[in-house]
């Protein structure tokens, strides 16, 4: 936050290239082999080979995020741009489920970090749940407290978490290279024989398919901190074009080495869910210990991150922002820690993130429709968006002819449940005296205040509708 000759409060730009690059890093890997996986022990290999396609998919929707966050350069430039493209009730819907996602991220993130945190200790069997529970909701509020403080202050530890993340994948992908020199004939029986399984049903296939999403998406967050990132129409592009295909890469050779280093009739999961540390129990023993420790410091790191994302409460305090959107934040994820687990967590998640998939990539060809002389300093080629499309379409309507499972339906409603307050609060405009009371009193108490418009913002926001206009 910068406060100018003028008494003005706002985010200033203040991150770069190589910050970029390893805050999308972080922010995408986290949970391909390091996610509890448990259809695994149901569908044998066959989720390992979804992920494949679902980096695909995410590398196209991440291209896809980089023309909205470089034609909208303000943080919360999703939420602008779904406003300008189908209006208040569209973009509200997605501010609504945005409360919930948020704090969902969150949660998972908590979750998976206390799984690899607790799971040493109950090497011969499953961790209990309350523990996990208990270590993941001090985890939530220690990063809480610590991101209060700004991103800034934080990011030595999101650059040494992603060097040492990057480290252990590489060491891993490396020794998928020695098994199958020292195991040539034995490794490929194994690759020919991964689809014996008996296909999955349909809804197996959906949640499959939204654990690869999970372990791969993440690239259009810059979209949520398009206004703090320095020379944003150039960084934005960079960091995508190198950071896509990076992890997509180093995924592709760390499930190869999860196969070889599987074999027949050796059930990894029968008690262990936690993946990477059962490929240390199988390959390399002797870091059993410290791939947790990699992975947990990569997912703190992640945590950190996510408290700057939701933009809830735009007040900002001079000397600890992003306090109040950390407090909703906190709060919410608490309460999806305590009622729901990780898996299921997971499919709520991704199964609302393919309904605004679906807004946003319309979008995208709806306003270059409409406003082809939108300024657009890069655009995606467009059968990106298109197949996107397809694909995010039968991730939310499969599950509802296919699938058993109720909370898919409940997903919808929690959408649509905001037009409870959208209806009385935004279209007829009523007030609410104690809420009122409540924002003015607030500021006082927390030391928070509106932020203004940058000199930068207002400049191009001149120069975009000086170019619509002419």
């Amino acid at each position: 936050i910068t406060m100018g000759k003028e008494k003005k409060i706002q985010v200033r730009r203040v991150f770069g290239y190589f910050w970029g690059m390893s805050f999308l890093v972080v922010h995408i890997i986290g949970a391909d082999i390091f996610a509890a996986d448990i259809l695994l022990r149901e569908c044998g290999a066959f989720p390992v080979y979804v992920g494949w396609p679902c980096a695909l998919l995410s590398i196209m929707t991440t291209l896809c995020s980089a023309e909205i966050g470089i034609t909208f350069p303000c943080s919360g430039a999703h939420y602008y741009f779904l406003k300008k493209g189908y209006g208040n009730l569209i973009s509200f819907l997605n501010l609504w489920t945005a409360l919930f996602l948020g704090s969902g991220l969150a949660a998972s993130q908590a979750l998976l970090l206390a799984e690899y945190s607790i799971q040493p200790f109950y090497l011969s069997c499953s961790a209990p749940k309350l523990p996990k529970r208990c270590l993941a909701l001090a985890i939530l509020w220690t990063v809480g407290i610590l991101n209060c403080r700004g991103v800034r202050e934080v990011t030595w530890l999101q650059i040494a978490s992603t060097v040492l993340k990057m480290a252990i994948l590489g060491l891993i992908s490396l020794n998928e290279v020695v098994l199958l020199v020292r195991e040539w004939n034995e490794n490929v029986e194994i690759f020919q024989n991964s689809f014996d399984a008996e296909f999955p049903e349909a809804s197996q296939f959906i949640e499959a398919t939204f654990q690869g999403y999970f372990a791969n998406s993440g690239g259009g967050c810059f979209t949520y901190i398009a206004g703090e990132l320095k020379e944003h129409r150039k960084t934005i592009p960079r960091c995508i074009f190198i950071a896509s295909p990076l992890v997509s890469i180093v995924y592709l050779l760390v499930n190869i080495s999860y196969l070889t280093s599987d074999t027949q009739g050796n059930s990894l999961f029968r008690f262990v869910y936690a993946v990477a540390i059962t490929w240390t129990d199988r390959v390399i023993p002797s870091l059993t210990w410290i791939v947790p420790f990699g992975i947990s410091a990569s997912l703190f790191s992640k945590l950190l991150i996510n408290g700057q994302l939701p933009l809830l409460f735009n007040m900002l305090n001079i000397y600890s922002s992003p306090f109040m959107s950390i407090l909703l934040l906190a709060t919410m994820a608490s309460i999806a820690i305590v009622l729901t687990n990780l898996i299921d967590l997971i499919n709520y998640i991704y199964f609302a993130v393919s309904i605004w998939t679906i807004f946003s990539l319309t979008g995208i060809l709806k306003l270059r429709y409409q406003e082809p002389h939108l300024p657009r300093p890069y655009k995606v080629f467009l059968p990106f968006p298109l197949v996107a499309i397809a694909i995010s379409l039968c991730l939310i309507l499969i599950p509802l002819v296919k699938s058993q499972h109720m909370h898919y339906v409940y997903m919808y409603l929690c959408v649509f449940s905001g037009l409870l307050f959208y209806i009385p609060l935004i279209h007829f405009k009523l007030r609410l005296i104690w809420f009122e009371k409540m924002t003015c009193y607030l500021p006082l108490i927390f030391n928070i205040c509106i932020p203004d418009v940058s000199d930068e913002q207002m400049i191009e926001e001149v120069e975009t509708i000086k170019k619509i206009a002419f």
